[in-house]
């Protein structure tokens, strides 16, 4: 079943600029993270996701400052961040430069000093022996319970206090498989009455699209590390990507190299595609779906961000990836053939155990990609296809070839191409 939500027009060749205000500047404030947006806005961020914004529990916390995902109020600011008004300061100073911005929703339980513990004790999960508890091994929250109306009703006033007060544009809600898709419905449908929004789901399962416009491609970065390290084959890699195919119409999904979770806990792009990085985040950009940058990635920040405990992301000049991303999220946005009604081919290469090869055509826009996703060096390949002749330019270099429906290539390790189409567009 397909999104029974009007999609935003302005959603189709947009991407996403995940913000950890904790850790991105020596303050940790609203005030201080408004700093970078005209530098966002020319790298061509369009959409800010505020990880929470919430204030976080005391109770169980973990470490000294503890976990966003672990609130103790719906409604109220995390004071770390600044007051109700320096947020929406935020707010229309992102609208004003032309951005969207949507906040971080945790549903599926709360910290453990949430004021409905004491308010609202029956809207929570208990265990056997009638004491709150949560499911999935997490120490410092507690599970609800959406059997409950009242909960439901609460939750949903909540969500639309900041449309109603502070104008955000949409929820990246966290973990939404974990709480039932008739809620979401529910959600969706009382807060887009208020206003149309974005609805970006943490979650890998088809069915939820019915309420949401973007979910995560879990699946895919999941297969991304192993097919790097050697524990699966770029055919593995093609059969997530086939499945997400079979989703139900105007259902897409969110491709990323890192993100708060995995930089945290798993390492940065780099400790886990080593030298294959930039490949897979242009994959990111130019697969249909819509890209996510992870606060830092342009620097690009080499470190694991402390998850509990303030760990500033080291900015300097320059910054050194900025011109990389603003080409591709430019690309993104300008060339047609990176928008959800292009039409994408898969090109077969006669290597295609090594190289990723694909051409994106909408009308007179092409976007032809070539990736080797292999350590091994010159690869020679021919690829045939009709829709290859053309003058393209090459994204990077800004150099312009000329390709008939036989064109020969030699890509080194880890390396890429991106032609484009029109030649006159350079991607700025």
């Amino acid at each position: 079943m397909g999104n029974s939500f009007k999609a935003l027009k302005w959603c189709d060749g947009s991407n996403i600029y995940e913000v950890n205000i904790r850790q991105y500047t020596e303050q940790g404030t609203f005030g201080a993270f408004a700093q970078h947006l005209p530098r966002l806005k020319e790298m061509g961020v369009e959409i800010l996701w505020l990880m929470p914004i919430t204030p976080i529990s005391r109770e169980k916390r973990q470490g000294i400052l503890g976990s966003y995902y672990a609130c103790s109020s719906y409604v109220e600011i995390n004071p770390e961040f600044g007051s109700l008004n320096d947020f929406k300061a935020l707010v229309n100073y992102a609208h004003k430069l032309g951005f969207k911005l949507i906040i971080d929703w945790v549903a599926n339980h709360t910290g453990c000093d949430h004021n409905w513990t004491t308010e609202h004790a029956d809207w929570y999960a208990k265990d056997a022996d009638g004491n709150f508890t949560e499911k999935h091994g997490w120490v410092d929250v507690i599970d609800l319970n959406y059997d409950m109306r009242e909960l439901r009703h609460a939750m949903i006033t909540s969500m639309q206090y900041w449309i109603e007060e502070c104008n955000i544009d949409g929820f990246r809600c966290d973990m939404a498989h974990l709480v039932p898709l008739d809620f979401w419905i529910e959600a969706r449908t009382a807060c887009d009455a208020i206003k149309p929004l974005f609805w970006l789901a943490e979650c890998d399962t088809a069915e939820y699209h019915t309420a949401f416009d973007v979910s995560y491609a879990w699946d895919w970065m999941h297969m991304s590390e192993k097919l790097i390290q050697h524990n699966a084959s770029l055919q593995d890699f093609k059969n997530v990507l086939a499945k997400y195919d079979e989703y139900p119409g105007c259902s897409h999904k969110l491709f990323f190299t890192s993100n708060h979770d995995e930089n945290s806990w798993n390492g940065t792009e780099y400790d886990k595609y080593g030298a294959a990085a930039k490949a897979l985040a242009i994959f990111t950009f130019t697969w249909k779906g819509m890209p996510l940058i992870y606060s830092g990635q342009e620097l690009p920040n080499l470190k694991r961000l402390k998850f509990f405990e303030k760990d500033t992301i080291e900015w300097k000049e320059p910054v050194a990836l900025q011109a990389f991303y603003q080409s591709l999220l430019s690309l993104k946005r300008n060339n047609i053939a990176l928008h959800y009604d292009a039409n994408l081919i898969q090109l077969q290469t006669g290597v295609d155990d090594k190289i990723l090869a694909y051409l994106c055509v909408k009308d007179e826009c092409k976007v032809l990609v070539l990736l080797n996703l292999s350590s091994s060096d010159k690869i020679r390949f021919t690829i045939t296809h009709e829709e290859l002749n053309g003058r393209y330019t090459n994204l990077f270099s800004d150099i312009q070839h000329s390709l008939t429906e036989h064109a020969k290539f030699e890509l080194q390790a880890w390396e890429y191409i991106v032609y484009v189409q029109p030649p006159s567009f350079k991607g700025e």
